[in-house]
């Protein structure tokens, strides 16, 4: 009987904690069919921080790192470093990477650190209860902004890719979503773009996936990919913001 659907073999075979509904478990795979296709689990480091990517070193099969909140960029710097023929990602959250994290990104970024960060913004902060984020949305309803964002007080929410794509040592910044399977799929080819980046060593390389939390939205998973794509996505829009391999190509 021919296999056609198989657990890649950098993804371990254990349950996961995840939420119902949550897309968490569909960027695993992702990133582990990514290093199988490749052949580099071997060579390649993860770097996970505080939140709900902090279980993250129990499903991949590489070596893995736990960073304090916000500090993932520079372990994984860091370890790139200290050895530079690895493949090294981060696996971070919007509350981690977008606040406490801020300058870590930014300046990782802008030093062409020559690592991959994949960044999972799904508008609030999904471990510690639901509160606002960097990225929750103008009227958006938290723990922390029960009446929703106000943006003449809490601010205005960020746009990581766009942001980080005005930075010279930027490789790649690019937008994508878990909730179709041309979207999957595309997630993947961004995702192999970022680590070839690395191979190739062009610098820094950011995907940015845009993804559900039923638990905290108070809404069932269906409810929460429709929400993506009526409210998140038109505001964080997909694509690429900038690859700087487009023009070597050319």
């Amino acid at each position: 009987m021919a296999v056609v659907f198989d657990r890649p073999k950098a993804l371990c075979d254990v349950p996961m904690h995840y939420c119902p509904g949550c897309t968490h478990g569909i960027i695993h795979r992702l990133v582990a069919e990514v290093i199988d296709e490749m052949g580099i689990e071997g060579d390649t480091i993860g770097v996970c921080p505080v939140g709900c990517s902090v279980m993250a070193y129990d499903y991949f099969g590489c070596d893995m790192i736990e960073a304090p909140h916000g500090r993932a960029p520079a372990v994984a710097t860091g370890a790139k470093r200290a050895k530079p023929d690895s493949f090294v990602f981060t696996y971070q959250g919007d509350g981690d990477l977008a606040a406490i994290g801020t300058a870590e990104t930014v300046h990782v970024a802008t030093r062409g650190e020559n690592i991959v960060v994949i960044f999972v913004n799904n508008t609030t902060y999904g471990m510690t209860g639901g509160q606002m984020a960097p990225t929750t949305l103008p009227g958006q309803i938290t723990q922390t902004t029960p009446f929703g964002r106000d943006t003449s007080v809490q601010g205005f929410p960020i746009r990581v890719c766009e942001m980080l794509s005005t930075l010279d040592g930027t490789a790649l910044a690019q937008r994508v979503s878990v909730d179709t399977v041309p979207h999957i799929r595309e997630a993947k080819k961004a995702i192999r773009k970022g680590f070839e980046n690395q191979k190739e060593k062009r610098g820094f390389s950011i995907i940015e996936v845009l993804s559900t939390c039923p638990t905290n939205w108070g809404m069932s998973p269906v409810e929460a990919l429709d929400r993506l794509r009526a409210e998140m996505m038109p505001y964080y829009p997909l694509g690429v913001y900038k690859d700087t391999s487009v023009k070597e190509e050319k």
